[in-house]
């Protein structure tokens, strides 16, 4: 349990967790044990450590409402542009220790559950983590949602609330294995349902052209309920709403004339409507063409855009009509931001509402979805973009698929006016690809249907202005933007590492919370002695504090002095796992031929979690799991070379493992990785960065200096003239013995003596057909963590450069990248307003 603070604790800490006043701390007891009792029905003798959780959530989720109900009432009054961020994926975690932080309620909460005989952290580590995503998508919406609160923006996060979300990860025997995510089973205190929003969704059906216009007929209908979540500002008193649907079936489901006689049947077949919103699709980087997904994409999508709709309409100003029809200044009232192209049936649902339901002139109705909607691109994988065959579409959606036609010969009538006779460009610009199997193109669609299309990282929008989109870019330029993504401050700094965030605090105040650009002040602080100790303790207490989580949760003793030395992301061949593992291997073989040597000792660490139909993937997993199984039991290795597998990679992991990294690992191929964030998590909390010129990797050379990197291999450039010559694995591997002996040793069977042709399809994918090219930057990856190596001996010029690190991270704030987003795409400024709190009245 933790000891009370003392007064100099106290005061270190007061700033930025808030001040525990004694009437507050006093409140906070008496509203805990009221919600244990009324809401929980439970006494002291009976609780169990779930019910504390549940009483101090609902404790903490009163003061939010007051704050929700008055923002909401604020912007009906003032009726500000609204932002709607659609997106499938809304990567939360914990909501607990978040509320607390944005709050400023963290301290009195502390003394009040302390004062209860109970542990704070211990009642944190018992909720659920929300997963409703894969992993950068999902979580960068998230943190945009904290962003945009912060910032006052009269913004909605909106999804599916799905029943599932990823999968939980076990490793059984050095392989994945997944487990349903039932995070739901004890309830979310954090969420309302709104049934009395309740909408119907169609799908199927046909369409009739009447001489009264256009009508979709004969679908099936399925109800989309919202779930609200509050998502409070930084200290500030407004709080958003995340609003998430469910699928429900409808009452009469089945029980239409034809089905008279099996009710039973009838009643489990709502099962087959509710299924809608059962599940998270867990591919990161990846598209399957499945109908339920396709189902899933348009059931977000209906739902919201009559929700916008009706928000707009009984808006306070707006339109003078009595009834609202005039959609004239919608644009000005409403911006949709689509997260990728999974919410791209916004475009065509949005012509269809116009143009069929509202009768407004089909160009007037086109300008206006164009000024309405913006798409935010977050992949150049090939396999990753959306493309649906026609074939689907017609079944599912009959009248989007006529409306996406007429869009598509709009567009195509007047690239044809534009380069007469350029069949080819035609081909390439349509948003049908003709073949066996005609598609539709979402990110055609998207580009065609937005006024803004953006990239998520300066290299990443380059390239898909150059490449990915180049014909769209040459047709229209000024469409095409740039958004480098950034994280909250809240959660990446303040909430998972409140020592460096005190000990910040300390030099330069509390301004970098809500304005991370004043880290820059800490340069001022690269050579005084005192600060260089304060960060170099802060790192060594929580790398004490992550040894001992793992020790608790997965009985694996590591070395807390050792560099800890880390890559946690989506497992991917574009992310090069098997680059960090080569290095393992590679670092092995040296310590078991010298082993009377000094070496640099090392804690590798490697999460995430694969897609379950990707096999690659999951052989990367038992590989690396193989790999620390020899590593770790060899005697004349010791303690200066582990490698551990973290299982279950998640929000409140990363929240652990990053505040303790020294090394984080960032070496997908030049011009793969669209932007990463976890780079810029690590960055933040004072690790140092081994990566390539790829991704924000880039802007964080640039922000903090390309030598306190360390940056090796191919360029976007080098790759490309790679692919020109050719790439040959072999050559690297006849010409480099360090690598051909590690290749070796995986290939004959070192590494699973149980099953030696265990992994002879990753050693083939290496030797023939690579598309990431490993091998080529082996060489200067070896060669760069021997650098890496050299600098962790001098600890304090390590620091330095740590400290030269965080004072450079301040361009990551997603507040900057959303003032980006306000000014250039939605065209909405910040606000400062405070919205008075709910003790005090309203102006």
């Amino acid at each position: 349990m933790a000891a009370p603070l003392s007064d100099g604790e106290r005061r270190k800490q007061i700033s930025v967790r808030g001040i525990a006043g004694l009437g507050d701390v006093a409140e906070v007891r008496k509203s805990f044990n009221r919600h244990l009792h009324f809401t929980l029905v439970k006494d002291r003798n009976v609780a169990t450590p779930r019910d504390y959780y549940f009483a101090l959530a609902h404790t903490v989720r009163d003061h939010l409402v007051g704050r929700w109900i008055r923002t909401q009432q604020h912007y009906y009054e003032r009726d500000p542009k609204r932002i709607y961020y659609l997106s499938l994926e809304f990567y939360m975690g914990r909501t607990l220790q978040n509320t607390m932080v944005n709050l400023g309620l963290q301290n009195a909460c502390d003394e009040a559950i302390y004062q209860l005989g109970l542990d704070l952290e211990e009642l944190e580590e018992i909720e659920e983590d929300a997963g409703l995503g894969n992993g950068g998508l999902g979580r960068l919406a998230a943190c945009f949602l904290d962003s945009m609160a912060t910032l006052g923006l009269a913004a909605y996060g909106y999804g599916i609330r799905y029943e599932f979300g990823i999968f939980n990860q076990k490793i059984v025997d050095g392989w994945q294995v997944e487990e349903a995510d039932d995070w739901l089973r004890y309830g979310n205190p954090w969420e309302k349902a709104r049934p009395e929003y309740m909408l119907p969704v169609h799908f199927y059906g046909r369409v009739d052209h009447t001489p009264d216009g256009v009508k979709w007929v004969d679908t099936q209908v399925v109800l989309a309920m919202p779930y609200d979540t509050p998502v409070p500002g930084y200290k500030n008193n407004t709080v958003n709403t995340m609003r998430l649907w469910s699928a429900k079936a409808p009452n009469d489901f089945n029980l239409q004339e034809f089905n008279v006689g099996d009710y039973i049947e009838a009643v489990l077949d709502r099962n087959l409507a509710e299924n809608i919103s059962r599940v998270l699709y867990p591919n990161d980087n990846f598209f399957e063409g499945k109908e339920l997904r396709l189902k899933q994409e348009y059931f977000v999508v209906a739902a919201t855009l009559q929700d916008i709709i009706r928000r707009f309409k009984s808006s306070k100003f707006g339109c003078r009509d009595p009834v609202r029809t005039c959609f004239e200044t919608f644009p000005d009232k409403v911006a949709i931001q689509l997260n990728d192209t999974h919410p791209a049936l916004s475009i065509p649902e949005l012509m269809r509402i116009l143009v069929d339901v509202e009768k407004v002139d089909w160009d007037k109705a086109w300008e206006i979805t164009k000024r309405t909607c913006a798409y935010t691109n977050h992949t150049v994988l090939p396999e990753a973009l959306e493309r649906w065959p026609v074939s689907m579409f017609e079944k599912l959606l009959p009248r989007h698929l006529e409306i996406i036609y007429a869009l598509n010969q709009m567009h195509l009538d007047r690239v044809a006016a534009l380069y007469p006779g350029d069949i080819d460009r035609l081909r390439r610009m349509s948003v049908i690809e003709e073949g066996d199997c005609k598609r539709i193109n979402m990110a055609h669609l998207c580009v065609i249907g937005s006024h803004a299309v953006n990239g998520v990282a300066r290299i990443h929008s380059d390239i898909v202005k150059n490449s990915v989109f180049k014909d769209f870019y040459e047709l229209e330029p000024e469409k095409f933007q740039n958004k480098t993504n950034g994280i909250t401050p809240r959660r990446w700094l303040l909430l998972c590492n409140p020592g460096l965030a005190d000990i910040i605090a300390e030099k330069i105040g509390e301004g970098f919370i809500t304005d991370l650009s004043q880290l820059k002040k800490l340069l001022d602080f690269i050579n005084n002695e005192t600060f260089i100790r304060d960060v170099a303790k802060v790192k060594q207490e929580n790398k004490l504090k992550f040894a001992a989580y793992l020790e608790e949760q997965y009985k694996v003793k590591i070395n807390p002095s050792s560099m800890f030395d880390v890559q946690v992301k989506r497992i991917h061949e574009y992310k090069r796992q098997l680059l960090n593992c080569l290095h393992a291997i590679t670092l092995y073989n040296r310590i078991r031929n010298d082993p009377s040597k000094s070496f640099v000792p090392r804690t590798i660490m490697i999460g995430g979690k694969a897609a379950p139909g990707y096999h690659m993937a999951k052989m990367i997993i038992k590989l690396i799991t193989s790999i620390g199984e020899v590593i770790n039991n060899d005697p004349y290795v010791g303690d200066r070379l582990k490698v551990i597998f973290l299982e279950n990679y998640r929000v409140s992991l990363a929240e652990k493992v990053i505040p303790a990294a020294d090394l984080s690992q960032q070496i997908s191929t030049a011009g793969t990785e669209a932007s990463g964030t976890g780079n810029m998590k690590f960055m933040v909390n004072g690790a140092l960065t081994i990566g390539t010129m790829d991704g924000a990797n880039v802007e964080m050379a640039e922000e903090a200096g390309e030598e306190n990197l360390f940056i090796f291999g191919m360029r976007v450039e080098d790759v490309e003239a790679l692919d020109r010559r050719g790439y040959n694995a072999r050559e690297y591997y006849e010409r480099l013995p360090e690598l051909r002996q590690a290749i070796d040793q995986i290939s004959s069977g070192f590494f699973s003596p149980r099953d030696p042709g265990c992994f002879k399809d990753v050693v083939n994918m290496l030797m023939y057909h690579d598309r990431f090219k490993v091998f080529a930057d082996y060489e200067a990856y070896i060669k760069c963590q021997g650098q890496v190596d050299q600098l962790f001996m001098d600890p304090r010029e390590w620091t330095k450069k740590v400290i030269r690190n965080i004072a450079c991270s301040g361009k990551f704030s997603s507040d900057r990248t959303i003032t980006e987003y306000g000014r250039d795409i939605w065209g909405v400024e910040p606000s400062a307003t405070k919205i008075p709190p709910p003790n005090l009245p309203r102006d």
